[in-house]
């Protein structure tokens, strides 16, 4: 009955549109009172939750990728990655230049949104223009954005990190997410080369060497935002946090004294707007630590490890009972209340299956990362068909082979452990 007060008013604040944050907190008030515990825990839980330091992380990421994404970053980058592909003139050569900006620019800003909307707005006028359909560069935009909720510097790896209580490293699921984002980018770049081939798409062009050169060097500056986060935290040098705060410094070094392509008072909307971003992550995750006491002490993840044991035994048969669960889930509720609510409950019966919770952290990312892909909440899929000036219907009837590919690369990431598990188990030894 407790379980149900909680989940209860829970769905009934979400179907009548309240904010998600103010959901959670509701239910966490009526789970509390249904047991008979002190309103005064559920507040103090709720302080507690923004309390740690690894809380920082999110507004120095969320800003030094704001930065990068705005100030003509994704420009130079969808630049440089058509001068790596032009020596090749492969066929289709525009589509794996989407692919691979979208993998550069991933790893600056750590959002799907941002990815969506910097790389589209470069890439799909260009790609039509060319001879691809807009809607097949729409659908490629948004599928490829996938990989920022992966390689690091992800969001939601860090949140992922407060959802578990601070017992996972940040720096481990920052490692974990390279692999598999690396391998949901090269399917996707498989994935155009097979359309290439079957539609006859247009070959890359080669850029003259001179150019390739002043190119190069232009991105090469936003390049080292990759090196500062990747080779600060595997050199030991940076911790997850102290990479974030130099990224953020590079980030406006590089943007208003190198590029200079960002006026200095448009800065003020950009640091409010990011103020606001980090504003309502903060209070979800506030909210959501509230609830998060109320299960453990109605001891719903005991009794959802024993209804997944009452199922079957057998951990392959519950990883896909849980990845079917995540899909569903993803494509009702954002991603950062999913993350938040679902790890709690599911994380414990993953643990009590084997999965190590890295591993657990990246099959989570990637299932509900397909979902935003996908009405009725779809962030990315809103944002990429506004964009891309198409709309969800003409999107959603051309999308299915880019699923296809998502939950290929979710198979192998749920069941080859070794994916996301062998770089963290080698670095941060």
């Amino acid at each position: 009955m407790d379980i149900l007060v909680l989940l209860g008013t829970m769905i009934f604040c979400f179907l009548i549109g309240m904010p998600i944050a103010y959901s959670l907190a509701f239910a966490a008030i009526a789970g509390a009172w249904s047991i008979g515990i002190p309103l005064e825990a559920v507040m103090l839980k709720i302080s507690d939750g923004v309390s740690k330091v690894a809380m920082l992380t999110i507004p120095f990421f969320v800003l030094a990728g704001a930065i990068m994404a705005e100030g003509g970053m994704a420009r130079r980058l969808v630049a440089f990655a058509d001068v790596l592909v032009g020596f090749t003139r492969v066929r289709g050569g525009l589509s794996v230049v989407n692919v691979l900006a979208t993998t550069f620019l991933s790893g600056i800003s750590g959002s799907a949104v941002a990815d969506t909307s910097a790389i589209g707005s470069v890439m799909i006028p260009q790609m039509e223009k060319t001879g691809f359909p807009r809607v097949f560069a729409t659908n490629l935009t948004i599928t490829s954005s996938v990989q920022a909720l992966l390689v690091p510097p992800s969001h939601n790896a860090v949140l992922y990190s407060l959802a578990t209580g601070g017992t996972i490293s940040i720096s481990a699921l920052f490692m974990a997410g390279v692999f598999p984002g690396l391998l949901l980018g090269f399917s996707l770049i498989v994935l155009c080369l097979v359309f290439a081939y079957r539609d006859k798409h247009p070959r890359g062009q080669t850029v003259p060497m001179k150019d390739a050169i002043r190119i190069t060097i232009d991105a090469a500056w936003g390049l080292i935002t990759l090196v500062i986060i990747l080779g600060g935290i595997l050199g030991g040098v940076f911790t997850a946090i102290e990479a974030g705060a130099v990224a953020c410094i590079w980030a406006f070094f590089v943007t208003m004294f190198i590029y200079r392509d960002y006026k200095w008072h448009d800065l003020p909307v950009l640091l409010h707007r990011t103020l606001r971003t980090v504003a309502m992550v903060l209070t979800l995750i506030a909210c959501a630590s509230s609830v998060g006491y109320v299960m453990a002490l109605t001891q719903m993840p005991a009794k959802m490890t024993a209804f997944f044991l009452s199922i079957s035994s057998n951990k392959y048969v519950i990883l896909m009972l849980i990845n079917v669960l995540l899909l569903i889930l993803g494509t009702l509720v954002d991603m950062a209340p999913s993350i938040l609510i679902a790890t709690p409950i599911l994380l414990p019966v993953m643990q009590n299956f084997g999965v190590d919770p890295v591993h657990f952290g990246m099959i989570m990312m990637l299932n509900l990362g397909i979902g935003l892909c996908h009405p009725p909440v779809g962030s990315i899929l809103f944002v990429g068909c506004a964009v891309g000036k198409v709309t969800i219907e003409q999107v959603m009837r051309k999308i299915w082979p880019f699923y296809l590919v998502m939950f290929l690369v979710l198979m192998a990431v749920t069941y080859i452990p070794e994916v996301s598990l062998w770089l963290p188990r080698h670095v941060m030894h």
